[in-house]
């Protein structure tokens, strides 16, 4: 599956939306890659999954025991994607701000990997990786549909993206003139 490929799905599902869209990392886009829209379609969030399952079998080698999503956005495609990997998909979930595998238990040595949704800065996956490393899993890699760095974003491990699409991202006080015109919107969900 070719970047094109993963974007035209998005544009199918109307994910791809262009304004002003404040990222849950802060930054300001004129792209919002709303995968909600596309996840809510079982046929295309399959489509995604088994292309990234395919893609993190072919770079991870030896079994997989986990595959971790960070909530709330990497919960779908991690559990879609564990589905072709033949694992079992559990979550972190945040616990007065901080990443917490609350609902499920790890052996030590567990070999995981993280998928998520979308990345741009990386923090979810970051903080995960913390997460799953202070409970002694062996973090093998991690994963995500889009990474709007285009491989820039430093996860702490090796990452596997489906596709790279790089969309400009600015701090709030560095606009340029046309986003600054237009009144921002904030869609995603780091807050919940």
């Amino acid at each position: 599956m070719t970047n094109e490929d993963v974007l035209d799905i998005f544009r199918k599902a109307g994910a791809y939306l262009e304004g002003h869209f404040i990222l849950t990392s802060g930054l300001r886009s004129p792209v919002f890659l709303q995968k909600a829209r596309v996840f809510m379609h079982p046929d295309l969030t399959e489509t995604l999954c088994r292309a990234l399952a395919e893609r993190i079998r072919a770079a991870v080698t030896g079994k997989i025991d986990f595959v971790v999503g960070p909530a709330v956005g990497g919960l779908i495609p991690a559990y879609e994607t564990s589905r072709h990997l033949g694992a079992p998909a559990i979550w972190v979930e945040r616990e007065n701000g901080v990443f917490r595998l609350r609902r499920f238990e790890i052996e030590p040595g567990a070999r995981v990997v993280i998928v998520e949704d979308i990345v741009t800065t990386g923090l979810s996956i970051r903080e995960t990786v913390t997460c799953m490393r202070d409970l002694g899993a062996d973090v093998v890699a991690a994963a995500c549909i889009i990474d709007r760095s285009a491989g820039k974003a430093d996860v702490g491990v090796p990452l596997i993206a489906l596709a790279e699409y790089e969309v400009p991202a600015y701090p709030a006080d560095a606009l340029p003139p046309e986003l600054a015109a237009i009144p921002p919107v904030k869609p995603g969900s780091r807050s919940l």
